[in-house]
C-alpha cells in the first residue's frame, strides 16, 4: 500500500522533472513538405502533470530548464495554459544562436492506418540537457510538501549530468516522505 501524504500537507499533488519541447504538429501533412504547424508543449514526464492537472484538477509543477528566449516563454505560456505551475522552471542564459543552451523541438506526424506517428526530435544542447545537480533547490521544495514525484528515463539519459540530478531530487523525495516514479 503506498502511504501518500494528505492534500492539505502539501503545496503540489504532483511535481515531473524532464524536458519539455515545442512540439510542431504538420496537422495531416508530412514534416519534410509541412509549410504550417501547429504548435504544442510536450514531453513524457510533463505529459503526467497536465494531465493530471486538466482531468483531476490536482495542483501540478513542473522541473525542467529553457533558454531565456521568446522560443523558452512560447513554452512557459503553453505550460501555464494547461494550468501546471511553471515556478519551479530553471532559465538558462541564451548566447543568442543556441550554443549555449537552447530549447528542444519535437517535429511529430500523425498515424494513418498501419503506419504509426512519426516523430523527429531536435534537442542537443538543451537547457534541460544540462541540469545538473544544485541547479534545483530539492529541499525546499520537499520540504513545502509533495504528494508524487514523477520522472523518467530518457530525461536520465539526455546529458551527463541529468542522472546525478535524478538520483538528487530522489533522495530528497524520499526524505521528505514523497511517494516517486
Amino acid at each position: 500500500m503506498l502511504n501518500v501524504k494528505p492534500p492539505e500537507q502539501c503545496r503540489f499533488d504532483q511535481v515531473s522533472l524532464g524536458e519539455v519541447m515545442l512540439r510542431l504538429d504538420p496537422g495531416d501533412g508530412r514534416v519534410r513538405t509541412a509549410r504550417s504547424f501547429t504548435v504544442w508543449e510536450g514531453g513524457g514526464e510533463y505529459n503526467v502533470a497536465r494531465g493530471l492537472r486538466r482531468c483531476f484538477g490536482l495542483r501540478t509543477a513542473v522541473v525542467t530548464a529553457f533558454a531565456r528566449n521568446d522560443v523558452g516563454y512560447l513554452l512557459e505560456d503553453l505550460i501555464l495554459q494547461g494550468g501546471v505551475d511553471t515556478s519551479l522552471i530553471y532559465w538558462a542564459p541564451y548566447d543568442g544562436i543556441g550554443r549555449a543552451a537552447r530549447n528542444g523541438l519535437n517535429f511529430t506526424e500523425r498515424g494513418y492506418g498501419v503506419r504509426g506517428a512519426l516523430g523527429v526530435s531536435d534537442r542537443a544542447n538543451t537547457a534541460a540537457s544540462q541540469l545538473k545537480p544544485g541547479d534545483i533547490d530539492w529541499e525546499s521544495l520537499f520540504s513545502q510538501g509533495v504528494r508524487w514525484f514523477h520522472t523518467g528515463g530518457i530525461f536520465a539519459a539526455l546529458g551527463e549530468t541529468t542522472a546525478p540530478l535524478i538520483i538528487e531530487a530522489l533522495k530528497a523525495a524520499k526524505k521528505h516522505g514523497t511517494v516517486t516514479s
